[in-house]
């Protein structure tokens, strides 16, 4: 119970109630202020290319040396756990510390340091909140706090390897590059094959292109004879 100044209960006067003396933590909302404007439905097809995609982003800035990337195993499996308990129909996601430190087998300092770390690089993002307690009568704090409102997200990172991982990405410039370099190189090189040479570098059965490859060396020789003057050895000197 808060002591009042004796003057003050002499004289009769209401001790303001514009705070609660509740530790809460700041920027905190009602529930049900905010949450509506940053739950949104979840698309379940989407789900496995995007975890797929943190693995890969934590594997490729992974510092030399170090046992972690950026998010973590951690973190990683903290995001697993929020994609399977997330509602897909409107996006709510309200886990409390201890749900996660149960679900994941994790202490509290792990689960805490793995969530700022997915929402430092953008994979999450939240709302602290509050409710009332229904206490009035200044015997006890009027508001709580509750479990965070958490909303998915998939930072510009890795939305297009999420895209490719799903088949809805075009290949990327240098990678089409690439190919189209690949491809020209193999059609100058079989046109440059002899006839007897080409069937081995384009058939796959050994036998069909020794075939191929000695029809081939029937064709250069017939070709070779009726470009000479009738009458002439294609061996002989002109």
């Amino acid at each position: 119970m808060k002591l009042r100044p004796i003057g003050d209960v002499l004289k009769g006067v209401t001790p303001k109630t514009n705070r609660t003396y509740q530790p809460v933590r700041r920027n905190s909302f009602h529930r049900g202020e905010r949450e509506n404007r940053v739950w949104r439905p979840v698309d379940r097809k989407r789900i496995g290319a995007t975890l797929r995609a943190a693995e890969n982003f934590d594997r490729k800035h992974k510092a030399p040396g170090k046992r972690n990337g950026p998010l973590g195993h951690v973190g990683i499996e903290v995001l697993r756990q929020l994609y399977r308990i997330v509602d897909y129909r409107n996006g709510r996601l309200e886990p409390s510390i201890d749900y996660l430190m149960r679900s994941v087998r994790r202490s509290r300092g792990a689960i805490v340091a793995a969530l700022k770390r997915l929402k430092a690089h953008g994979f999450i993002d939240w709302l602290r909140r509050t409710e009332p307690t229904g206490i009035e009568d200044g015997s006890g704090p009027r508001v709580k706090q509750i479990p965070n409102a958490y909303w998915l997200k998939v930072p510009r990172l890795i939305g297009d390897a999420v895209d490719r991982l799903m088949g809805k990405a075009p290949i990327p410039a240098d990678a089409e590059w690439r190919a189209q370099e690949g491809a020209a190189e193999f059609r100058g090189m079989i046109a440059s094959l002899p006839l007897d040479e080409l069937p081995h570098a384009i058939v796959s059965d050994p036998g069909l292109a020794a075939i191929l490859a000695r029809l081939g060396l029937a064709v250069a020789a017939r070709e070779g004879s009726a470009s000479l003057p009738c009458g002439l050895n294609p061996a002989e000197e002109i």
